[in-house]
């Protein structure tokens, strides 16, 4: 058993003070891991079911091997090991924002961090994704101009629940057609939310890109004594 309750990181940034907690839950006896931005929970490892499922549901719709893979947004790290649970990944680019977040996970905080950086797949980048995708450079700071044959973002909670107003471009029609050049031709898109299915959104996504779909996903949450849902938007590039 941990301690009950231990702040292993903190930090003051341009969206708020972000930290990062483990505490024992006696309800699941266990240590929970958890990262706030100010008093608003971003991420617990206790329901980690959708952030895995954006990047199965992205790799499912993939065929062949050799997948070059972006996830945006690192936060405990359950999207980017799930990438690399997939044996058909080449490689996998983890933009975050935050070079606390990335600490973390080098300085070994964050449990996934043991398995992300010691395997020679995965990079993990400081850096702004949505200005990055904004960028004619792209994605990799290190190879601009590189396209990809997934991008898979988890950053803020829903194209309208934002963490940050800067962040809205890229859920509008142009933001959009900048994301869909750092793709491969038939490269699939994948979008976390925290909402129900956004029609407007589904709707702007299959203005640019094909196949569009929102799938709910479902998970047990006894903290509420309900099933709990969020939503996976997924998109393949024309």
């Amino acid at each position: 058993m941990g301690a009950r309750l231990q702040e292993l990181g903190w930090r003051q940034t341009p969206m708020g003070v972000i930290s990062l907690r483990r505490r024992w839950d006696p309800l699941f006896k266990t240590d929970v891991y958890e990262v706030k931005l100010d008093d608003d929970f971003l991420m617990s490892s206790l329901f980690t079911v959708a952030e895995e499922a954006v990047a199965d549901l992205a790799l499912a719709e993939l065929d062949g091997t050799g997948f070059d893979v972006v996830v945006g947004g690192l936060g405990l790290g359950y999207t980017a090991l799930t990438v690399l649970a997939d044996e058909r990944v080449n490689s996998l680019l983890v933009i975050d924002a935050l070079s606390d977040v990335i600490a973390w996970h080098e300085q070994g905080l964050i449990p996934a961090g043991t398995t992300l950086t010691a395997d020679p797949r995965c990079r993990l980048a400081e850096g702004d994704f949505f200005a990055r995708c904004a960028s004619p450079d792209g994605l990799d700071p290190h190879r601009p101009g590189r396209r990809f044959h997934a991008i898979v973002v988890d950053i803020d909670h829903s194209p309208s629940h934002l963490l940050h107003p800067s962040h809205a471009g890229f859920y509008e029609p142009a933001g959009l057609r900048r994301l869909a050049q750092h793709l491969h031709p038939g490269g699939v898109f994948a979008l976390w939310s925290n909402d129900p299915p956004d029609e407007q959104f589904t709707a702007r996504l299959a203005g640019v890109f094909r196949d569009v779909r929102a799938e709910i996903v479902s998970f047990p949450n006894p903290l509420q004594d309900r099933e709990s849902t969020n939503t996976v938007y997924v998109a393949r590039r024309r």
